[in-house]
């Protein structure tokens, strides 16, 4: 518990040296967390007001806890893990007494939650000051949604870290990163809430990948909309299969493990 904290703070401490990079990324989520809520807000007025049964406020707050989570899963910027695989600086990795899985998983929640108080305070912030938002009728909502945030930067962290793993087979990781970043933003519900999807397919998201716990299940939770506990329950559990899965993929890729140049 001594090394998983140190990691936790030196994660914490390693984005917070990154100041201006901080402020351009938290402008830039405002900046799209308007456009968005706009647009949105455009299409209820059109559609009566509803928009997949979301109200103009549980849209506000959909688009808000959105932009401001984009950097806390950090579905985007890959680990390092593919570079250290095609240098062959792994091996260093896999001789360290903890197991790299772990390492990495620290190191990131200490990155999510300096991003929690910086890039989704900010969004949050301008959505509560220039929107009517939904705040959640019940207290244990807010705790729901914190438990919520963290176990969806888990789920995205484990699967970021099985496209670095791909590196082990793949050494070009480009094509994992796309297909990941193509599916993640749109099975997340970055762009529209998935509940304006046909049934057949929103059912299918839920059920069979971990997509929709990266973004839309928090903003279902922090909207009171569909039960919380099961939600969560589904979010956490795919945290632990996800987990499990880097776990096996990376035991079977360092069986055969051959460093590149020798």
């Amino acid at each position: 518990m001594t090394a998983a904290w140190a990691l936790v703070k030196a994660g914490f401490r390693r984005y917070a040296t990154y100041r201006q990079a901080t402020f351009a990324g938290a402008f830039t989520n405002i900046f799209f967390g308007f456009l968005r809520c706009y647009i949105l807000l455009a299409v209820a007025a059109q559609a009566g007001g509803v928009v997949g049964g979301y109200d103009g406020a549980q849209l506000a707050t959909y688009v808000w806890l959105g932009q401001g989570m984009l950097a806390v899963v950090n579905m985007w910027v890959q680990l390092d893990l593919a570079e250290r695989v095609r240098s062959g600086d792994v091996v260093t990795d896999l001789f360290r007494p903890i197991n790299p899985l772990w390492t990495y998983l620290w190191a990131d929640l200490g990155r999510a939650g300096f991003a929690v108080l910086t890039r989704f305070a900010a969004p949050m912030a301008a959505g509560l000051v220039f929107f009517e938002v939904h705040l959640p009728q019940r207290p244990i909502t807010y705790a729901l949604v914190l438990v919520s945030i963290a176990a969806a930067s888990v789920v995205g962290f484990a699967g970021r870290y099985l496209v670095g793993l791909t590196a082990f087979w793949l050494l070009d990781t480009r094509g994992a990163v796309a297909a990941w970043g193509v599916l993640s933003s749109v099975g997340s519900g970055l762009y529209f809430p998935l509940a304006v999807l046909p049934e057949w397919l929103r059912v299918a998201l839920w059920v069979g990948t971990p997509f929709p716990y990266l973004l839309q299940a928090t903003a279902d939770i922090a909207v009171e909309r569909g039960d919380p506990l099961l939600i969560l329950a589904g979010q956490l559990g795919w945290a632990v299969v996800l987990l499990a899965l880097c776990g096996v993929v990376q035991r079977r890729a360092t069986r055969r493990l051959v460093v590149q140049g020798g």
